[in-house]
């Protein structure tokens, strides 16, 4: 079975003479494709971060450009599960008891999303930006010095009977109806796919439109080193406050005093950004969701493709660090220390799945999304302070509409129309 090419694919915009200045805060993936973007259209950038390149969210994440997954995390029946979350700290998704008075209100926000109306409405903003995603990233990945950080090969899914798939019927048909195709695939097709699971699984989908990057660190890694490259500058600081005057942002001062002025000021900083939200004005229920990954460097069996194990809650990736296992989130609340029993959790499961998997190396990690009670992020400008603009709250989606976040980002700083409406990712919708 033949993977499907990348579509859509547009040449390299060209670059201008900087004219104005911009300042982006946040350099991990979305921040680093805002800076990206601001630069092609003439911007002189600067791009704050306290970590190194590729040291984010989106490093420790299945890797995946997941295209066609524009329905929300939430879905009918939702509130039946609290109590099993609170419960059963083992599944996929888990609540830690102590986070539970302070989230109560985001899940109430989060559950009121469930309805059927509400979904379809959710699927199909979505899709506006995830139909875009190959053609935003292509000059970006252009200008990097490695051409093979986007994997061309599709993504499966593989659940442990038929009933799984049947459960996801209803959102195959929703994400054909919006061009995202789907195939069902049997024992045989699955073994030909993927020999490693070949015998052990006989129920999957085929998503022949979806990628996954090579390394996850050196995809975002690459990109800061383009953005350099063409002139950009990236400091390793924290952003304390956007410095304002006269009702507009004059720059941003960083956690050593010092001073960073700008005519545009971008706040792409994940769940790190709620710090900023009253000096912009805005009241949206941003909630960083722990995600827990394990990377075996060697892991003793070989995958062609991510392949996400539906019933178990979470996914292979392979990266040219290991093998990447995970995708099983929990709500911890925040400033909550990381509890890594959750990626030892996977590690176990795994070895069910493949029992000749060599776990003796391994290394943990923890990411924090950014969720929205609805599940989309937030591309809009400050009412308060309308020189700032906020490409926020993109949960387990940041590295799959990076780029075209960027772009639309861009879009807004020089006053053009975008080509998609922002008015579904707008930050007083809540």
């Amino acid at each position: 079975m033949n993977s499907v090419p990348l579509e859509r694919f547009s040449p390299p915009m060209p670059s201008a003479t900087p004219r104005e200045t911009a300042v982006v805060i946040g350099g991990g993936i979305v921040g680093t494709c805002c800076a990206l973007y601001l630069q092609r259209n003439g911007f002189q950038v600067t791009l704050i971060d306290p970590a190194a390149p590729g040291d984010s969210t989106a490093k420790w994440s299945c890797g995946q450009i997941s295209v066609g997954e524009i329905i929300p995390l939430s879905k009918p029946g939702l509130l039946m599960k609290v109590p099993g979350w609170l419960m059963d700290q083992t599944g996929p998704l888990a609540l830690r008891p102590s986070a539970l008075p302070g989230i109560v209100p985001w899940l109430v926000r989060f559950m009121a999303n469930a309805r059927h109306a509400k979904i379809e409405s959710i699927a199909q903003a979505m899709a506006t930006l995830t139909s875009h995603v190959f053609a935003d990233y292509a000059p970006l990945l252009a200008d990097c010095d490695d051409q093979a950080l986007l994997v061309q090969r599709p993504i499966m899914q593989v659940f442990d009977g038929p009933e799984g798939v049947e459960r996801e019927r209803a959102h195959m048909e929703m994400r054909q109806s919006f061009g995202f195709a789907s195939q069902v695939i049997d024992a045989a097709e699955i073994g030909d796919l993927e020999p490693v699971l070949g015998g052990r699984f006989a129920h999957g989908i085929l998503l022949p439109q979806w990628r996954f990057v090579s390394d996850t660190e050196g995809f975002i890694a690459s990109l800061t080193a383009s953005f350099e490259a063409r002139g950009g500058r990236r400091i390793r600081s924290s952003a304390v406050s956007i410095d304002e005057d006269a009702g507009r942002a004059t720059g941003v001062t960083l956690a050593n005093g010092e001073r960073v002025g700008a005519r545009h000021v971008v706040l792409a900083a994940g769940a790190g950004a709620t710090r900023f939200f009253a000096q912009l004005g805005i009241k949206a229920p941003l909630e960083g969701v722990a995600g827990y990954q394990a990377l075996l460097p060697e892991p003793g069996v070989e995958f062609r493709h991510s392949v996400i194990y539906a019933d178990g809650g979470f996914c292979f990736t392979p990266m040219r660090r290991g093998l990447q296992i995970g995708g099983t989130i929990e709500f911890s609340g925040r400033n909550a220390q990381p509890n890594f029993r959750r990626a030892e959790i996977i590690l176990e499961k795994a070895r069910r799945v493949l029992p000749e998997l060599d776990v003796r190396r391994h290394e943990f990690g923890v990411g924090y999304r950014p969720f929205l009670p609805d599940t989309k992020p937030i591309i809009d400008r400050s009412r308060r302070l309308p020189n700032v603009l906020m490409a926020i709250g993109h949960g387990q989606l940041g590295l799959t509409l990076g780029a075209t976040t960027g772009r639309l980002i861009a879009d807004l700083a020089t006053n053009r129309t975008p080509q998609q409406d922002l008015a579904p990712f707008n930050a007083y919708r809540f």
